[in-house]
């Protein structure tokens, strides 16, 4: 690890500082001290750097009790709004985030799977991301950055999907393809890095160190949290617990391999394990998965033998995949999310958690806790704001280390931001 340097702590004191606005609303420069643990001086040089380039504003004065009044600060709301881009397989969802990462405004539409020439799909995005501009009052002229998930492998470094299966694309360079096509500098990284941000913090990273964020829908993967530092590995692929194995042999994958835990709990994994259970199913006659997974929940609220069987195998599944990657990292918490979680994920823990001690390590299953995410939203597009957040500070001279060391550095301030259903 390289020596952190005078810069570095800087930056991190900055990052502290804005997390504990997200946490506190409004604050003073005495209660900002208070709550980050940082000096009032380093507080006061701070707020000035923002307040110049028109993050922070006064949100009032009070009577300090004798003496001058004290100024309340806030996130400014007229500086304008960040946008959060969800590309997926089968959709994208576009989220608008004012400074303060609260959604002012949100669109959505379905993708087929080929629909993926890269010219048509960012075409696609600027018109998704017009709506949610509308929809939120937004000129065009006040979005100030956008962060965009794409599946697959990417190099954020580059801006190149390094390599999307289901699309066959290879070494596209996307992000200049979305910022043309946007009119507005992007950022681009893989969901999986999107979501471990957002875990870290808005979710359970602000409480605990250690922190696996699991995703389950057309694909599966997991983002990854240890010490509090967002894990990317050598080539930002890290989390790709999709891509182990789960089966000697077993089903092929979109990858190319055969036995995947993608093959087993992504959603055609589920639609193959129905059509093992019983191939005339008439969950199995439509072709589109959101509808397939909300069939599957109405049939367990019916008491369908044959989804009640379907869950149960899958829960075996999920346990034997959770086990693996829970004695491997040894973390504290395993939050679950994603679209296929939003509609079965109470059931699917329900019978997974049945199954996970025989399948853990005592020491590791003791010290673990697996629950849905409490991230309110999609944690795609709120972790990919972050870094567009992190990229607008860089881009107005307000230079940042990165968000998964200015995230270590606020957790060991002790800030802890507020939840987005309180308004953030």
């Amino acid at each position: 690890m390289p020596k952190r340097t005078s810069k570095d702590i800087r930056n991190e004191s900055r990052f502290a500082l804005l997390r504990g606005l997200y946490s506190l609303g409004t604050a003073t420069r005495q209660e900002l001290a208070a709550t980050t643990g940082l000096s009032f001086a380093t507080i006061s040089n701070i707020v000035g750097e923002l307040v110049e380039v028109g993050v922070l504003v006064e949100a009032g004065r009070e009577d300090s009790g004798g003496g001058r009044p004290v100024t309340r600060l806030k996130i400014s709301p007229e500086r304008g709004a960040l946008v959060g881009v969800d590309i997926a397989e089968t959709y994208i969802h576009v989220d608008v985030y004012d400074l303060a990462l609260g959604v002012i405004g949100q669109a959505e539409s379905e993708l087929a799977i080929e629909e993926n020439e890269p010219a048509a799909l960012v075409r696609r995005v600027a018109g998704v991301i017009d709506e949610a501009a509308s929809g939120a009052g937004m000129p065009r002229s006040r979005l100030l950055r956008a962060g965009v998930s794409l599946p697959g492998q990417v190099d954020p470094q580059r801006g190149v999907s390094v390599f999307a299966p289901n699309w066959d694309w290879h070494e596209v360079h996307i992000q200049a393809l979305l910022s043309e096509a946007i009119g507005l500098p992007v950022d681009v990284d893989n969901p999986l890095r999107a979501i471990a941000l957002s875990e870290l913090w808005f979710g359970a990273g602000r409480l605990v160190n250690n922190v696996a964020t699991v995703n389950l829908g057309t694909g599966v993967g997991a983002g990854l949290a240890i010490d509090g530092e967002l894990v990317r590995g050598a080539s930002n692929t890290a989390g790709e617990w999709g891509h182990t194995t789960l089966v000697f042999d077993g089903r092929l994958c979109r990858c190319g391999r055969h036995g995947c835990v993608e093959a087993y709990l992504g959603v055609p994994g589920l639609q193959q394990t129905m059509a093992e259970i019983n191939a005339g199913h008439d969950l199995l006659t439509g072709d589109r998965q959101r509808e397939f997974v909300s069939d599957v929940a109405k049939g367990l609220s019916d008491g369908d033998p044959d989804c009640v069987k379907l869950l149960e195998v899958t829960g075996r599944y999920f346990a034997a995949a959770l086990g693996n990657l829970i004695n491997f990292i040894n973390p504290d918490h395993v939050s679950v999310l994603g679209w296929t979680a939003g509609i079965i994920g109470p059931e699917l823990l329900k019978v997974t958690e049945k199954y996970l001690p025989r399948e853990v390590l005592p020491s590791a299953g003791s010290a673990v806790r697996l629950g849905l995410s409490t991230v309110v939203g999609n944690s795609v597009t709120l972790g990919m704001a972050t870094l567009a957040l992190e990229g607008f500070l860089e881009q107005v001279g307000v230079p940042s280390r990165g968000p998964a060391a200015r995230t270590a550095a606020a957790k060991r301030a002790g800030v802890v931001p507020a939840n987005q259903a309180a308004g953030t």
